[in-house]
């Protein structure tokens, strides 16, 4: 079994090498990731470097084979993999583009054995991802075909505003309404672990060093009586953007088990929000559309009454 090397997404960028290995890993013991990385078997952009070391954008990590978790549980259905072979919108030689659907996370991890990128990589020996999206949320991701077009898309993904170049659309539901058509939100984020151990993303306080930098715009598409049904462009790819600014405005989204803790939410069968268009400007301008998903679809005929 061969090493592999792993490009740190823009939403990664500032994690430490430690967080990031038991993130890439899996269901491993904290103290094989400190081995690992003290005996020089992981390197960052070839080189040995230490646990807390904060990773950027486009860092190659060399993760070596692990026996520990490379056994049968990394096997993909092959009903998933014809899923999501069927959900391919757009193929040429750089890139790949996948409508994906809502409950299949990026990466496994946190009791998953596999996610979209151990399917696309059964699909698509070459295929890299370039970027993520959300276990709940569902829409377009794009997989880089080879090393050089990994570098060019993550360049075009990059959580900096000043260089990102890729232009993303998402559609969502807001549990109320919005005070204007149009609203711009620019508040930093951050991660903590809230009492129970969960994960969650929080807005930060303007002077905290931990809190990154993320720009949500929200616009009404329609006004229905109790909800917004709205177009979401992000300048920034941070973890639960779209979902925090969002509960932030006091309007979280339909389905947000986690921001949102309205009964109604509860009972929604899935987060509404979809990555529905995206716009890349490498090897060429092309934009991409990817449809809202027919249980969508329904909610929004329900509340119109139809």
């Amino acid at each position: 079994m061969q090493p592999r090397e792993v490009l740190v997404e823009p939403d990664r960028a500032g994690q430490r090498l430690d967080n990031f290995l038991m993130y890439a890993l899996g269901d491993v013991p904290r103290s094989l990731v400190y081995r690992l990385i003290r005996t020089g078997q992981v390197r960052v952009n070839g080189g040995r470097v230490k646990p807390m070391r904060k990773l950027i954008t486009g860092d190659r990590v060399r993760i070596p084979p692990m026996r520990y978790s490379d056994s049968a549980s990394k096997k993909v259905p092959s009903k998933v993999i014809e899923q999501i072979r069927a959900s391919i919108v757009h193929r040429q030689p750089e890139l790949i583009v996948v409508d994906k659907p809502t409950g299949l996370a990026s990466q496994a991890g946190s009791g998953l054995s596999w996610g979209l990128n151990d399917v696309m990589a059964a699909i698509d020996a070459e295929a890299l991802p370039v970027h993520r999206l959300d276990r709940q949320t569902s829409g377009l991701m794009v997989f880089a075909r080879g090393r050089s077009a990994a570098k060019a898309l993550q360049a075009a993904f990059s959580a900096d505003p000043a260089a990102a170049a890729a232009e993303k659309r998402y559609f969502a539901l807001l549990c109320g309404h919005l005070p204007q058509q149009r609203v711009d939100v620019d508040q930093p984020l951050k991660k903590i672990r809230d009492r129970s151990g969960q994960h969650r993303v929080v807005v930060a306080d303007s002077d905290d060093p931990d809190g990154q930098h993320a720009r949500s715009s929200f616009y009404r598409l329609e006004r229905l009586p109790k909800h917004d049904f709205v177009e979401v462009r992000i300048e920034t790819g941070r973890t639960h953007q779209i979902r925090v600014h969002a509960a932030a405005l006091g309007c979280p989204l339909l389905g947000d088990d986690r921001y949102n803790p309205d009964a109604e939410a509860a009972a929604a069968s899935r987060l509404f929000l979809h990555a529905g268009v995206l716009r890349l400007p490498w090897p060429m301008d092309q934009v991409f559309h990817a449809a809202l998903p027919t249980e969508l679809n329904d909610v929004l005929d329900c509340l119109r009454g139809k």
